[in-house]
């Protein structure tokens, strides 16, 4: 093969952006990146852009990022070209390389013919994920909770229990102490407030983050709210706190003139599904998760620069 794969660099990210671009165009909710946003991304997370060079030109490339979802591939694309394929797989191959513990995933859109192309690179359908939205129209009633659960905004000096909640119920390191301060900075004016607590015996319990739904309203002029994380302690699960402190934050971006909201919820997740469905929850889009588990070989190394 005439190209070679090796990681990016700095003065190469103009044209990594425009390839990006071009092949999320026609993505749901497409929203174009550039060159800080990218930036950001790989400097506060583990995200390594491989690039695929013929004759000093960037003919594909492939990102690879290891957060708390787990080892992800994405941004697979390639120029139109007779050995598109080829590229398509040896790019895979080297992605696979960077992988630390011999797990990774895709995202695919359901229903989309690139599902059976990752089958065919060994990766096998696993559950999904729902991106689900709701009109804010009208102040909804917010169900009763059992005696002795106090609902409130987070106090400006709990970041500390937040955190420690948050991360006791996903049984993961979801959130860091400092990430308040930076969802400050993001989604103006996210503050303490929109973060929505249920406390019981003086410890909290249960969460549902709202936030500004930023760079979608900024791409498409629109008015749009966010909830997320939502966690619950599982001693405390089964008791319709979720549901309440949703309600309470949907009630919440309404008065602040948001006119929608949208979450992330799994689909493998039934009841948490059937119950958002039952507030007003729509879904808007399903991706799949496509996963492979490599060989020991295939994950000791790293991909050559």
């Amino acid at each position: 093969m005439n190209f070679q794969i090796r990681k990016s660099t700095e003065n190469e990210l103009p044209t990594i952006i425009k390839m990006i671009n071009e092949a999320a165009k026609d993505a749901y909710e497409y929203r174009s990146y550039d060159e800080n946003m990218l930036r950001q991304w790989m400097q506060e997370s583990n995200l390594t852009i491989l690039v695929a060079e013929e004759n000093e030109k960037i003919i594909g490339l492939i990102a690879y990022e290891d957060s708390h979802f787990g080892e992800e591939i994405e941004w697979l694309t390639v120029s139109e070209r007779p050995d598109r394929k080829l590229v398509e797989k040896e790019l895979i191959r080297e992605g696979e390389k960077l992988v630390k513990r011999g797990k990774v995933f895709t995202v695919v859109d359901a229903g989309s013919p690139k599902t059976q192309e990752w089958v065919d690179r060994g990766y096998a359908q696993e559950g999904g994920l729902y991106h689900m939205v709701a009109r804010l129209d009208k102040v909804r009633t917010v169900p009763p909770v059992p005696q002795k659960i106090r609902l409130r905004h987070l106090e400006r000096q709990e970041e500390k229990e937040f955190v420690d909640s948050v991360n006791t119920s996903f049984g993961e390191n979801r959130v860091e102490f400092g990430d308040i301060e930076k969802w400050k900075i993001e989604n103006p004016p996210f503050s303490e407030e929109w973060i929505h607590v249920a406390e019981a015996d003086g410890r909290i319990v249960s969460v549902v983050v709202a936030k500004p739904d930023t760079r979608y309203n900024d791409f498409y002029k629109a008015n749009r709210g966010y909830l997320g994380p939502a966690s619950t302690l599982p001693e405390y699960r089964r008791k319709n706190l979720a549901t309440v402190l949703t309600v309470r934050a949907m009630n919440f971006l309404f008065d602040r003139g948001m006119d929608s909201v949208a979450l992330y919820a799994s689909e493998t997740n039934v009841a948490s599904v059937a119950l958002l469905r039952k507030i007003g929850f729509q879904v808007g889009h399903n991706w799949k998760f496509m996963r492979k588990t490599l060989p020991q070989q295939g994950y000791e190394t790293s991909a050559s620069t």
